[in-house]
Order: C-alpha cells, then structure tokens, then sequence
C-alpha cells in the first residue's frame, strides 16, 4: 500500500475510534432507528458465508444523477461516521437450521453456514436468499432483512475474481487529490468504468456459448462503508453482480495473518479457491498498487487452477512495466498467463483466442468500447463544473 492510502487508513481509524468513543460516552444515537445492512454472501449448495452489521441510522438513499456535489459529501460522511453496534444478536436462518451469532467493536457479524437440505441448483440463476433478524439490543419494530448469496450452478465453467478501483471503476489512486474527489464527491452515477467493462464481464460471466452462469466475485480494499455505492454503480453501468468482498477500516479491524492490502486479497482469494475446489479461475486487477504480485502468488500457491490474470495498464512508468513483465514469465512457467493490456478490448481478444467468450462477445465488447470513448456522461460533466466552480 502506498504511504499516502496507509496514512489515510490509520487516520480514519483514529478519527472512527474516537468518533465511538464520544458516542458511547454522550449516550448518543441510543433513540435512532436499529438496522441490519446485509452483505452478499456465497458459497456452494453445502455450505455458504455470510456477513451483515448492525447499526443505528437510517440507511443513505439510493443517489440520483443530479445530486449536487455537496449532496454526495454528505452522504458519504454519513458513511463513514456510521454508528455501529457492538455486541447484538443476530440470528442468521438458513434451510434446515439457524444460528445466532454476536457483532464484533464494529458492528459487523459473519459465519458459515451448513443448509440441510443444501441450497437447490437454480437453472435460471446461481442467487439465494437467508434471512436475517436483530434478537438484541431490543427495538419497538422487528428488525429484518435477507442476505443473497451466490452458489454458482452445474453450467459455471470458470469464476472470475476482479479487483475494483483502476480495474473496472477509474478511481486514479495513485492521485490522492483526484481520488478523494471520486469518492467523496461524486456518486454510483458520476464514477466511471472503463471502456467495454461492463461488456466484457458480461461476456465473461456468460461463457463462450453466452448461456452460462460463471460467479464473478469482487475482492477490493475499498472499505466496507462503501459497499451500496459500489453495489449500486455496478447495477446502473450493467456489470454483473456479485460478492463484494471489502475491508474494515475501522480501528478493531486486523487481519489474521498477513496484514494490509495484499493479505487482505490473498486471504479471499484462497478461501474462494479452496471453497469451489474443481472451479477454474480467471484472475483481473491493474498494474497501479500490488494486483500482479498477488496474483502471481496465487498462481505458484494453487497450480493449474489460474487460466490467466489479466492486468490493466494503469502505470506508465518503465521499472513498472519492467517489472510485470517479469512476473508474466514467471506465470508462464507456473502454467498460466498475464496479460499486461492497455484496454479491455485486449484482454478479451485474449478470453476468445482461448475459448472462454464467443466471437460475438468480443465484436460487441470492441464497439462498446469505441462507443464509450465519448465525453462523460452529463452526471459526471455536472460535478466536474461544481467542483471547478467550488474550487473543492
């Protein structure tokens, strides 16, 4: 991680803590209305992962096109000054049991669970559903919500496991100021993905005869705050949806083992490999922070299960560019492929050389990919004059 991101994580942990701190110590927040903010979960039909937080507040509205600058601030603050609650029961039920289990100092709550019967194959789909209730801290109304989770059906030939920021959205983290303006300042519908994305994991997701199910999963260290910006920008720009799986910045979180961005991403990607152990794997990241690098250990770790990683060319200086290459010589000789692409169109040429989308997938992912070449949309024109007019 860079030094600038490491700094910023540690001082939004501080500012989190003492934020909770003063909470607990005013009695704030004990009169706002209770909520479970369910995650995506997944799993294969016999067991499956889930994970939910409990908090106090209403939820942020979904964000509309025209919101304002200062709207999106706003809410973004809203975000990240939740109000968690430590300690509640939740019960978790799932086909032929339930569990309850208790929030952690953040508020967030997770297992895995065991259905019996397990989860039924589902020919049109690869989603399911489990319900969730708050048991305490006691509220006047119930408080409920259901939790999806993928179970990838019989026809998944493969899974895909993309980054997010400088992979699919163009997030420019390794700008500091431009990045915080992309992600406190805009929303779902001013953030960009890049040309012939979403295209391409559609393709992707549905295989080289254009009827399969294959589960894409999103592992980001983007933090969990932001979890319905995300969900909600991958729904408006039609990009399959699918497990996000991000990180807690909060001041209790810790990752077990090894620490940071790449533990952080490592850690999900075995367990996702270990889970569907006779699933093949595509692997999508970006050249700017440590996607090559993990990926390549993925490959050495669990041979023969990666079909090819595929990273976006986002950093132009040569060491760097020196550098992945490297790594794809080292992946060819452990049995895969890196693909260092300038576009998208580049690494979908590459999914139909190899069979994994059809000839028409890739027509349309390169005249999707022209098409979005034009200026921005009038959502992102408009906070780009608010913001040079705010000088934000």
């Amino acid at each position: 991680m860079t030094d600038w991101k490491k700094g910023f994580t540690d001082f939004s942990r501080r500012l989190d803590a003492k934020i909770d701190e003063q909470r607990a110590k005013l009695g704030f927040g004990g009169d706002r209305p209770l909520r479970i903010e369910a995650y995506r979960g997944f799993g294969r039909q016999g067991r499956a992962w889930v994970k939910a937080r409990v908090l106090r507040g209403n939820p942020v509205p979904p964000a509309r096109a025209a919101d304002s600058v200062w709207i999106n601030l706003s809410a973004m603050l809203q975000r990240f000054e939740s109000d968690e609650v430590p300690g509640a029961k939740v019960r978790i039920r799932y086909p032929g049991g339930e569990q309850v289990v208790t929030t952690d100092r953040e508020g967030y709550c997770e297992c895995w669970l065991e259905p019996r019967p397990p989860f039924a194959a589902s020919p049109d789909g690869a989603w399911h559903t489990v319900e969730m209730e708050l048991l305490d801290p006691p509220s006047p109304h119930p408080v409920r919500t259901t939790a999806r989770v993928l179970v990838p059906p019989a026809d998944a030939r493969f899974g895909v496991i993309s980054d997010l920021d400088d992979t699919v959205v163009r997030t420019d983290v390794a700008s500091r100021l431009q990045m915080a303006k992309n992600v406190f300042l805009g929303n779902a519908h001013t953030r960009t993905p890049f040309p012939g994305v979403a295209a391409f994991y559609r393709a992707l997701e549905h295989g080289a005869d254009g009827h399969a199910h294959n589960p894409v999963f999103y592992v980001s260290s983007s933090p969990w705050n932001l979890f319905d910006v995300l969900a909600e920008f991958l729904e408006l720009k039609g990009i399959p949806a699918g497990p996000l799986l991000l990180r807690d910045w909060g001041i209790s979180s810790a990752d077990p083992g090894e620490g940071g961005h790449s533990g952080h991403k490592l850690r999900h990607i075995r367990v996702i490999l270990e889970l569907f152990p006779t699933l093949p794997f595509i692997l999508v990241g970006d050249s700017g922070q440590e996607d090559p690098e993990i990926y390549h250990r993925a490959v050495i770790e669990h041979p023969h299960r990666i079909l090819a990683v595929y990273i976006r060319n986002v950093s132009r200086a040569p060491e760097r560019v020196d550098a992945i290459r490297a790594l794809a010589a080292e992946v060819e000789k452990a049995g895969s492929t890196l693909i260092l692409a300038d576009d998208t169109a580049a690494a979908a040429r590459h999914a139909a050389e190899s069979g994994w989308i059809g000839a028409g997938a890739l027509a349309e992912v390169g005249a999707v990919a022209d098409a979005e070449q034009d200026p921005p949309s009038e959502a992102l024109r408009q906070t780009n004059e608010e913001l040079s007019a705010g000088d934000v």
